[in-house]
C-alpha cells in the first residue's frame, strides 16, 4: 500500500471502535432527523439509498429490541412498560412527527430505542 492509500484509510480505521461501540438504535433523535431531512426530498426512493436504508434498520433494530425485552418482562411474569398488540403498523409520517415531539435541546441525549420506548408506551399503555 502506498503511503496515500494509508492515509485514506486512517479515518476509517480510527473509527471503527466509535463505530462498532454503537448497538442499532443507540443514533440520537438529532442525528437521525438530519439524516432523514437530507433525504425527504427523494421521497419514497429515499429507502433505496444507502443512508435510507440505514435510518430504517436503526428503527427495526429498536424496535427488536423493544420486543425482545417486553417478551422477556412477560415471561418472567414482570409488569411491562406498555402492552403492544403483537403485530402493528407504524408509518415514516407517525415515527418523524413522535421524534419531531422532542424539544431540540434534548434530542441529542435520546437514542432511537429510547423514542421508540417512549412512543409504545404513548400508543399501547397498559390496562390499570
Amino acid at each position: 500500500m502506498t503511503s496515500r492509500t494509508h492515509a485514506l484509510l486512517l479515518p476509517l480505521v480510527l473509527a471503527a471502535p466509535l463505530l462498532c461501540a454503537m448497538a442499532p438504535g443507540d443514533m440520537s433523535v438529532a442525528a437521525f432527523l438530519a439524516r432523514a431531512g437530507s433525504l425527504e426530498r427523494l421521497g419514497p426512493l429515499a429507502l433505496a439509498t444507502p443512508q435510507g436504508l440505514q435510518l430504517k434498520n436503526e428503527v427495526v433494530a429498536a424496535g427488536k429490541r423493544y420486543k425482545a425485552r417486553i417478551d422477556a418482562e412477560r415471561r418472567a411474569g414482570r409488569k411491562t412498560t406498555s402492552c403492544p398488540p403483537e403485530s402493528g403498523s407504524l408509518t415514516p409520517e407517525q415515527w418523524l412527527a413522535h421524534l419531531r415531539g422532542y424539544p431540540a435541546r434534548v434530542r441529542s441525549r435520546v437514542s432511537i430505542y429510547a423514542a421508540f420506548d417512549a412512543l409504545m408506551k404513548k400508543r399501547y399503555p397498559c390496562p390499570a
